[in-house]
């Protein structure tokens, strides 16, 4: 039997729960459509948001051929036959699931047809296009972001399934409870409907009943395999990161060992690296930046099966290493004090002042140059007037921040007494 997903995905706008931002009444991709005039585009969200379904959509609506291709399992070959069977055609979509999984080479195999109109490109990607689209490619495209759905949309889908799916409706489902069923899918409408399906289908009773209780059970019977699609992608990273702050090696080397074994792109493990040196570890180890960004560079050099050394190695030094939040913390403080305050003045004497009248009204007066002064250091304020001595920065409990503390204290005797 075809999947319960599959078999209620939306063939219209209209039909179609959430993303109302992108295509609700007004909204651009609307317009768009109602006009025959879709861009290229990209859609960045988390999994079973609607991208794939968009797509359809799009190529249903305007009645154009549709080809569809897995950047897991195509490469350029595949690219250029699609390309070339399009040629032949008035316009034609093609969807490229995950595109972010493909190389520069793989991406610059249909720029030339997105540029000359062969092609109506539609990437859909979990990463940030920022970093996985190339430039040119993404220059000519439009980039759209989809949100996860809410509690509200969520219920709406599992209506929709209870009322419109023959099958459903001959289980007589009852439902009781949608607490569990939410919190495990985690906002993912595939995932959802995917659980709903797999309860139902377990339970041999009519009418089916469905409980927190229930559908806790039932899901905790399966194994967990991570699917690189997307099912368990956020689990399984959560996971891995959790267990590097946590400051386990054998959790994270293991979890590690989870996300190859699933085929995840390397440089999402490394990029997640990366962003872990400074949240959890900082400047309770400076080197741990260093390794892990030496580590996404090898990585994208070296590729798999090879990698997963490399990775290993910075997995688990990043484990073993000392950790510390400050810095997170720090630039949260500082954007929250901003958000709070506002665009507050800069104090005259650290004002640039590159012009004689800017010199006569006070710019840059009283500045005192770091370096004249005894230790490169001479005491005077940063911060704008309204929020002077505002503590930002508090260096961790650990031995490179508290040798840290003390010099910002030998420096500025009580302001940075910490």
């Amino acid at each position: 039997m075809v999947p319960l997903a599959e078999r209620l995905r939306p063939e219209t706008l209209d039909d179609l729960v959430g993303q109302a931002h992108l295509t609700g009444p007004g909204s651009i991709l609307r317009k768009a459509l109602q006009q025959g005039k879709v861009p290229s585009m990209i859609l960045w969200g988390p999994p079973g948001v609607g991208k794939t379904t968009i797509a359809n959509i799009i190529a249903h609506t305007l009645d154009v051929p549709f080809y569809t291709l897995s950047a897991i399992s195509s490469g350029v070959k595949e690219v250029r036959d699609v390309i070339e069977a399009a040629r032949h055609q008035q316009g034609a979509v093609l969807f490229i699931d995950e595109i972010h999984r493909f190389n520069k080479s793989q991406q610059d195999a249909f720029l030339g047809a997105v540029e000359k109109g062969i092609i109506t490109l539609i990437g859909a990607t979990t990463e940030n296009p920022s970093f996985e689209v190339n430039a040119a490619l993404l220059s000519r495209s439009q980039v759209y972001v989809l949100k996860p759905l809410g509690q509200e949309e969520l219920l709406q889908l599992l209506q929709q399934a209870l009322l419109k799916d023959p099958w459903l409706q001959s289980k007589r489902v009852e439902l009781k409870e949608t607490a569990a069923l939410f919190n495990i899918s985690g906002g993912d409408a595939r995932k959802l409907l995917n659980l709903l399906e797999l309860v139902v289908d377990t339970i041999q009773d009519a009418p089916v009943v469905i409980t927190d209780q229930v559908v806790m059970d039932i899901a905790q019977q399966r194994v967990a395999i991570y699917d690189k699609q997307g099912e368990q992608h956020y689990d399984i990273i959560s996971a891995f990161i959790k267990s590097v702050r946590g400051s386990d090696p054998n959790g994270a080397v293991y979890w590690l060992a989870r996300m190859i074994a699933g085929g995840e792109d390397v440089k999402f493990i490394a990029r997640r690296l990366v962003i872990l040196a400074s949240e959890d570890i900082g400047n309770a180890n400076p080197n741990a930046l260093l390794m892990a960004t030496n580590c996404f560079q090898a990585v994208n050099l070296i590729g798999y099966p090879e990698a997963r050394i490399i990775l290993s190695q910075c997995v688990t030094y990043l484990a073993s290493s000392p950790k510390s939040n400050a810095a997170y913390m720090a630039i949260n403080n500082a954007q929250s004090l901003v958000s709070q305050t506002g665009d507050l003045p800069v104090p005259l004497h650290i004002r640039n002042a590159p012009t004689r009248l800017m010199k006569q009204q006070g710019y840059g007066k009283d500045y005192k140059y770091s370096h004249d002064y005894d230790n490169h250091f001479a005491p005077q304020e940063y911060l704008p007037d309204e929020i002077a001595g505002t503590k930002l920065y508090d260096p961790a409990q650990n031995a490179r921040e508290d040798e840290l503390r003390k010099y910002l204290k030998l420096l500025w005797k009580e302001k940075y007494n910490y």
